[in-house]
């Protein structure tokens, strides 16, 4: 291991003294851009591109457990990590702006919530290690060649293969057996919006009626929620957009004010009105994330990372909704349930 030795000089010495400080600050300053252990002391920064707004209670949640399992893991802000989080709000302008800014800090690894920010995060750059939680179907996406062997700089852990849709829609006949009308709330404009409905249409039986709406017009999707609600025997199936992530509360009220019944991905939305909800744990992916991160920080490469998918799904039923839509939720089915709101 080299050493390296600091002389200091005193008044005495003249011109030839003087000259050979300079010679010795210059080589000092090669030395320590050259990758000397002094430069290896810099403290690595993380970045955080996350999809909702700065002060969302969801999006709050999967910080502290992402950065509370990096303190278990012995990385602390300030001390031996920075962190740099930017607050997506699911506009894909501020993902593009931020992607640039954070990736143009070089950071040492970014985390990247969802998949529209992992698309900016890898149009600015193709070598920032990215670690992604929330993404659905991130090879075809074409974020990863596959799932055992990412091949690219980013990896991390999905949210669901497209099946679980088609569950979404036996869940909402489970619990409200005379609905034969489904409308399927998406976002057409990403292949996970496509991809989940053709989950749903490849499940459906041929007596079930099925539409989409679709959730680029907040104010469109509100009418056409009302128009679809006044035949009877309706029922939503809502999948994951960016839109839901962002505003949870808004499909559960629309519901609610046209009783209509209605099957969620996540557990925020039965906390925030919504009858159902079956999804992975977000959590649980964020604290699996931070060890991906851990792993990256020590040495190893997101393409020798394997993408993992969820291994346990929760089902939440929200009562205080099936009893104001006058539903008896049966029995076998709460007693599924990871968690019933009352």
């Amino acid at each position: 291991m080299r050493q390296l030795v600091l002389l200091s000089w005193g008044r005495v010495g003249g011109l030839g003294t003087v000259m050979r400080r300079r010679e010795f600050i210059t080589g000092l300053a090669g030395l320590i851009s050259a990758g000397s252990p002094l430069a290896a002391q810099q403290t690595p920064t993380i970045a955080m591109l996350v999809n909702v707004a700065k002060g969302d209670p969801v999006g709050d949640a999967r910080l502290r457990a992402f950065t509370q399992r990096l303190n278990d893991l012995g990385w602390h802000e300030g001390r031996n990590v920075n962190f740099d989080v930017r607050w997506g709000e699911g506009n894909n302008e501020l993902y593009r702006q931020y992607a640039v800014e954070l990736t143009a800090r070089a950071p040492a690894v970014v985390l990247a919530f969802t998949s529209p920010a992992v698309a900016a995060l890898q149009r600015a750059s193709r070598s920032v290690p990215i670690v992604f939680a929330g993404v659905v179907d991130p090879v075809g996406a074409g974020f990863v060649r596959s799932l055992p062997r990412p091949d690219s700089n980013a990896t991390g852990f999905s949210l669901f293969e497209y099946s679980i849709a088609g569950k979404w829609l036996e869940l909402l006949k489970e619990a409200a057996p005379t609905v034969n009308r489904v409308a399927v709330i998406r976002e057409s404009s990403v292949a996970a919006g496509i991809g989940q409905f053709a989950a749903i249409q490849a499940t459906a039986p041929d007596s079930l009626e099925l539409s989409v709406i679709d959730v680029g017009d907040a104010n469109a999707m509100a009418e056409a929620i009302a128009t679809f609600a006044q035949s009877e025997k309706s029922g939503l199936v809502v999948t994951a957009t960016g839109f839901g992530a962002n505003h949870p509360e808004v499909i559960p009220a629309l519901a609610a004010r046209h009783k209509l019944p209605a099957v969620y991905p996540f557990r925020y939305f039965a906390n925030a009105g919504g009858l159902l909800s079956y999804g992975p744990n977000l959590i649980n992916d964020f604290r699996l994330a931070a060890d991906y991160v851990d792993r990256i920080l020590k040495g190893q490469k997101p393409s020798d990372l394997p993408v993992q998918a969820p291994t346990k799904y929760e089902l939440a039923i929200n009562l205080k909704v099936a009893k104001a839509l006058g539903l008896g939720i049966p029995r076998q089915m709460l007693a599924r349930a990871d968690e019933v709101i009352e």
